[in-house]
């Protein structure tokens, strides 16, 4: 799994950091040492928002990351956690490949069930980008817009559109949900 992050000291881009990277509120690059991975990049935070340019190697036929004009990379092989701010440049930087957003809230049982469960999902297809939504108050205008009325749920966008919902702990319809859009 590659892990590979990169901040700027501005701070819209630090609050895009997971916080499963502590050093990103440095605003260093967090980078796997991985030497199957090629990496490059580089952030100047004095142009301002916008100003990142990164390159990514393939992997075995998969791509690394998806970059987007904020400077928040979401890596395949892993869960991205999105704000307000982050999810829609990583949905337009995502192109054509098939998005699962989980939106959650910490108190939810089930969705605490199901948080490994769509970890494993997303070390399992490296050709889908999964981010993850925390639906508390900072992010109620992002969950609104999506519709939210129960957590956990579960949307799959493709083509920057919301193309099916899962709503509820529902592992094998989430499954069944994803192959159907990736496969269409």
């Amino acid at each position: 799994m590659a892990l590979i992050q990169l901040c700027s000291t501005s701070s819209s881009a630090i609050r895009s950091c997971p916080t499963s990277f502590p050093s990103c509120s440095s605003g260093l690059p967090t980078v796997n040492k991985d030497p199957s991975i090629s990496f490059s990049g580089f952030v100047n935070p004095g142009a301002g928002v916008g100003s990142s340019t990164m390159s990514t190697r393939r992997r075995k036929g998969s791509v690394l990351t998806v970059r987007s004009s904020m400077e928040t990379v979401a890596t395949v092989g892993q869960v991205t956690e999105v704000t307000n701010d982050t999810f829609w440049p990583i949905v337009n930087s995502a192109g054509d490949k098939t998005v699962v957003l989980d939106m959650y809230t910490q108190w939810c049982g089930p969705c605490k069930v199901m948080a490994p469960k769509y970890e494993e999902l997303s070390k399992k297809y490296l050709d889908v980008v999964f981010l993850k939504l925390d639906c508390n108050k900072d992010n109620r205008p992002l969950a609104k817009e999506l519709g939210l009325k129960v957590v956990p749920t579960f949307k799959i966008l493709k083509d920057k559109k919301i193309v099916k919902e899962v709503t509820g702990a529902k592992y094998d319809n989430l499954v069944q949900a994803i192959d159907t859009v990736r496969s269409g």
